[in-house]
């Protein structure tokens, strides 16, 4: 089986390796200023596609990346959810972003908890962290639903670096305990 063919399934969502029918939802996703307000800014069609294509590629060369979030009743493209860790990156990381069309339906918890059974489970990460923003108040609720605590003030590497990022997260540990 090739990891092109991986999916997870959750009640509402399915989680798979980014698609070229993805690239279309990608960039107006990049192009919201609500959406990319703590996620690195707007981004321009061509910067845009780059990432896309970067989520692509990491997936073919170490085997994990971001997966592409789909509402399983309508086949919508509704975000990007799952590990990350560019190089220089402070940690295993479980990020996410969902489109606003979507925000307030409980997709970034519920995505998030699939991906990080995956991630512990297939990865073998020993922790996971998510990377915040200090203003983001709506990603600290979902990180705290997922049992994640700040654990460290840092920063992100080069081209994100200068802005203070708080560091959340588990080990496998504890989301073990909390998920038995």
């Amino acid at each position: 089986m090739s990891i092109f063919d991986l999916r997870i399934e959750t009640a509402r969502l399915l989680l798979r390796p980014v698609q070229q029918q993805d690239l279309e939802p990608y960039l107006a996703f990049c192009a919201d200023e609500g959406v990319m307000t703590h996620l690195g800014g707007v981004q321009a069609p061509q910067t845009a596609w780059r990432g896309f294509c970067s989520l692509a590629g990491s997936w073919h060369l170490f085997g994990f990346s971001m997966f592409s979030v789909i509402e399983k009743d309508t086949g919508a493209w509704v975000g990007r959810m799952g590990p990350w860790q560019p190089l220089g990156w402070p940690g295993t990381e479980i990020g996410w972003g969902i489109c606003r069309a979507s925000w307030g339906r409980g997709y970034a918890p519920e995505a998030a908890v699939a991906a990080m059974d995956w991630a512990f489970d297939t990865l073998g990460w020993d922790e996971i962290i998510h990377t915040i923003a200090p203003e983001n108040v709506s990603s600290k609720r979902v990180a705290g639903k997922l049992g994640s605590t700040l654990l460290r003030m840092g920063e992100l590497p080069p081209p994100l670096q200068g802005k203070p990022v708080e560091i959340w997260g588990q080990s496998r540990m504890q989301w073990r305990q909390r998920h038995r």
